[in-house]
């Protein structure tokens, strides 16, 4: 079965010098400090990485790995989903980065790739935005619903509102804003860590929604599109709950997310997702101390093959 919302290939960055990164930690309220030695983590994030990839594989996903052998200071380089995007009908974005850090992650041989194997129509680069402090962070920014043509995206300065209005013209969406905090009142910085959305579910936790208009709003056009939502809590959301992507494996939807996550629904929340998709987790420990779980990790490819 085809799903718009679900891709069935994906692009992921195998680490070679994963961190916790110094300069996402003052609004990433996710990160913690592994407590190794930096060639220990990143070893550790290597081995995590290299079976959550045998794991998609084994579920028939097709998994495009690109190496970052770490030449150029990239320690969140696994979380590939933030400088770009790819979209139905041949079109990808390439996007503004907040720190310098993650500016660099961008690599012109994945762009290539997706080229030479998938048909493309055009590459609409953001990227030299940066040049006035504005940033766009991908599906990390903005949670699509491919099908509803929506941007659900949380208010922050990873997401300008001025180039979050830009993408959806140019990609045909309708951007559906909003602010967030988590249970300790801190803003949340990316919107991938609060919503997922599959193609008859959307797991979300409506209560960091801090205006009540918009959370009925969001919960609104979520049912509209027919899926049944997941109310997920706060803790849930603490253990990465909301940090999952369907894809399309060889025998149908599956779920993507951490073990940590699933560990976290209830049997109630799992029946649902069990009702269209079979959840597929992932032991990303390591990886999640940077502050992203697996659908960080997980660039979905929306084109047709060539």
């Amino acid at each position: 079965m085809l799903s718009l919302q679900a891709p069935s290939a994906v692009v992921m960055i195998r680490p070679h010098a994963f961190a916790s990164n110094p300069e996402t930690r003052d609004d990433n309220a996710f990160q913690t400090l592994a407590n190794r030695s930096a060639e220990a983590t990143s070893a550790a994030a290597r081995d995590e990485h290299d079976r959550a990839v045998e794991q998609l594989r084994a579920a028939g996903v097709t998994v495009h790995v690109f190496d970052d052998h770490g030449k150029r200071d990239t320690p969140d380089s696994v979380f590939p989903n933030n400088w770009f995007s790819t979209h139905p009908g041949g079109h990808v974005a390439i996007y503004p980065m907040f720190v310098p850090s993650r500016r660099r992650e961008r690599r012109a041989d994945v762009i290539e790739m997706l080229k030479q194997d998938y048909r493309v129509q055009d590459v609409i680069d953001y990227s030299g935005l940066e040049q006035d402090d504005l940033a766009l962070e991908g599906t990390g920014a903005m949670v699509l619903d491919h099908a509803g043509r929506i941007a659900y995206t949380v208010k922050s300065h990873r997401a300008d509102p001025v180039l979050l209005e830009r993408f959806c013209t140019h990609f045909n969406y309708e951007p559906i804003a909003f602010e967030a905090r988590d249970a300790q009142g801190r803003d949340v910085y990316h919107t991938n860590v609060l919503m997922g959305i599959g193609t008859q579910y959307a797991m979300i936790c409506l209560d960091m929604i801090t205006e009540r208009e918009r959370r009925e709003t969001v919960r609104t056009r979520l049912e509209e599109t027919g899926r049944t939502v997941i109310d997920l809590s706060h803790d849930q959301i603490a253990e990465f709950a909301g940090n999952a992507i369907e894809l399309t494996g060889r025998d149908g939807l599956v779920l993507a997310l951490s073990a940590r996550a699933l560990a976290a629904l209830t049997p109630e929340q799992i029946a649902i997702i069990e009702a269209s998709a079979t959840p597929l987790p992932l032991s990303v420990p390591t990886i999640e101390t940077a502050g992203g779980s697996v659908r960080c990790m997980i660039a979905g490819i929306h084109l047709a093959r060539r």
